[in-house]
């Protein structure tokens, strides 16, 4: 069990950045992923995929921003047939890491980290923007035209609610008035 933590943590290592030292200018980073980095993330979203990360940072005395350009395929499984196919996924994302004295995420795009921090670990932030590039339906392909043309005739056969009907019915009926007015007006 000892060998496979080191294993896991000597696996997403490469991903680690020392911000600690660093200057205050752009730097730019380059990942290859493949199933190894899947296969250590916990998760069960994505089993394998090929991905080119080009990543760049900028330091300043107040904040790090992160630009991710993320390209690559992600071997999914169709929901509908159960075969396997590969997903293209083409993503640019931005990352704001605001010095604090705490850690806080603020927004999706905005957290907070400790002024201390020495160390930030991106293999994280790559897997997430990687999860959120996946379509919710997984569909192959070739049954993604027949799917189009099921919602196209899906379509044009729906109902669809319209209130011009109802206001000439209502037009050419007298408007209904509750009893307890009718009691009301005998009243004068």
């Amino acid at each position: 069990m000892q060998s496979f933590l080191q294993n896991e943590v000597k696996a997403l290592s490469k991903f680690n950045i020392d911000i600690y030292g660093l200057e205050e200018r752009p730097y730019e980073f380059d990942y290859a992923l493949g199933e190894a980095f899947f296969e250590q993330m916990p998760q069960e979203i994505i089993e394998r995929g090929d991905f080119k990360v080009h990543l760049r940072l900028e330091k300043s005395s107040t904040m790090i921003q992160l630009w991710f350009t993320i390209d690559g395929q992600a071997e999914l499984t169709c929901d509908r047939s159960l075969e396997p196919f590969e997903e293209p996924v083409h993503t640019k994302d931005k990352l704001i890491l605001k010095f604090g004295d705490h850690y806080e995420e603020l927004t999706d795009e905005i957290s907070i980290i400790n002024r201390n921090t020495g160390r930030i670990n991106v293999a994280n932030y790559i897997f997430e923007f990687i999860a959120l590039a996946m379509p919710m339906r997984k569909i192959h392909p070739d049954l993604r035209e027949e799917d189009d043309e099921a919602t196209d005739d899906d379509q044009a056969g729906a109902i669809i609610y319209s209130s011009e009907k109802n206001e000439v019915e209502t037009k050419n009926e007298e408007p209904k008035t509750d009893p307890r007015w009718e009691a009301l007006k005998k009243l004068k």
